[in-house]
């Protein structure tokens, strides 16, 4: 069985002879060096893929599943990420990568300068963060940390980590709380290039803790 590789204008750029699936097929042709510029990977499934040093100048990508993907050093230039996932991949070198155009949480970075804005925080019923914990977080109160991880390449770091309101609806978990907390641009440790709703901070305040029965999670 082989597996073709078509440019955006339908003609064929890599034959992968051995290859059952796409995946397998990209990964060779980055194996061999192929040029994958223009490339049609629109929801493609590559999940994971070794994508290391790709030239995927001007490839459409667009609904492609990249969660976990090594795109290290890739050459995106010009290449179609609307409704990408890539939420864990290496971008760390990539080249061409616009944030702004994979998640819409990068608005967050151009809001006015000392304006308050709000995001979410998912804890247990102690009050921690489900995952890592150590924090107590507490209406009314300010928290802070002296280590969050600023690197945008890192999905996952130190720092006080918060999310949308969907984020956290959909890791809410029997027992879980969700508070509201504020704060600034100032406060911004990092948000992830291909975040799935999560994002780092320095610190911030805790406003309230939301009504679960009013968005349908418990019964009222």
């Amino acid at each position: 069985m082989s597996i073709i590789i078509y440019s955006r204008t339908g003609q064929p750029l890599y034959t992968a002879e051995t290859a059952t699936t796409l995946c397998e097929a990209a990964e060779a042709a980055v194996a061999s060096s192929a040029d994958l510029s223009g490339a049609n990977l629109h929801g493609a499934y590559l999940s994971r893929a070794y994508l290391s040093g790709a030239d995927l100048h001007g490839a459409d990508l667009s609904g492609a599943y990249l969660r976990g993907a090594d795109l290290h050093g890739a050459d995106l230039h010009g290449a179609d990420l609307r409704g990408a996932d890539l939420h864990g991949a290496n971008l760390h070198g990539a080249k061409g990568v616009f944030p702004e155009r994979i998640s819409p949480l990068h608005l967050y970075r151009f809001q006015l300068p000392g304006i308050e804005l709000v995001a979410f925080k998912l804890v247990t019923s102690k009050g921690e963060g489900p995952y890592n914990g150590g924090i107590i977080y507490t209406p009314g109160e300010t928290v802070s940390v002296d280590n969050a991880t600023t690197d945008v390449a890192e999905d996952c770091g130190a720092g006080i980590n918060v999310a949308t309101l969907d984020w956290c609806l959909k890791e809410w978990r029997t027992g879980y709380r969700i508070l509201r907390v504020a704060f600034t641009t100032d406060d911004i440790a990092a948000i992830p290039t291909a975040t799935d709703g999560k994002f780092r901070l320095h610190r911030c305040r805790v406003v309230d803790e939301m009504d679960l029965a009013s968005l349908g999670m418990v019964a009222s």
